[in-house]
C-alpha cells in the first residue's frame, strides 16, 4: 500500500512519524508492507545461534580493548548516525 503523506489523517501521520523517528513532509509518499516471518525449526534456530556465537567470538578476539564508557560512546554515536534524535537512557 502506498499513500501520499498529504492524504493521511493527523493520527496516521503521527503514527508514521513515530515509527520513522522524524517528521514526514507533505510531498512524501509512504509505503507500508506487512511481512510474515518465516517458520524456523528449533534445530535450525540453535544452529544459527551457535554460528552467531562463533562469529562474535572471532570479532571479539580481534577488537581492541576499550573501557565501558568508550564502548557506550561508540554505541551512542552509531545510534545517533541512524536515528538523529536518539537520546541515551541514563
Amino acid at each position: 500500500m502506498i499513500r501520499n503523506a498529504k492524504d493521511l489523517s493527523a493520527d496516521q501521520k503521527a503514527a508514521i512519524e513515530s515509527l520513522l523517528g522524524r517528521r514526514v513532509s507533505e510531498s512524501e509518499s509512504i509505503s507500508v508492507r506487512a511481512i510474515q516471518p518465516q517458520a524456523i525449526s528449533d534445530e535450525r534456530r540453535t544452529e544459527v545461534l551457535i554460528g552467531l556465537g562463533r562469529y562474535f567470538e572471532q570479532v571479539d578476539a580481534k577488537r581492541q580493548s576499550v573501557t565501558t564508557q568508550e564502548a557506550d560512546a561508540i554505541i551512542d554515536e552509531a545510534l545517533r548516525s541512524t536515528r538523529p534524535h536518539y537520546q541515551p537512557v541514563q
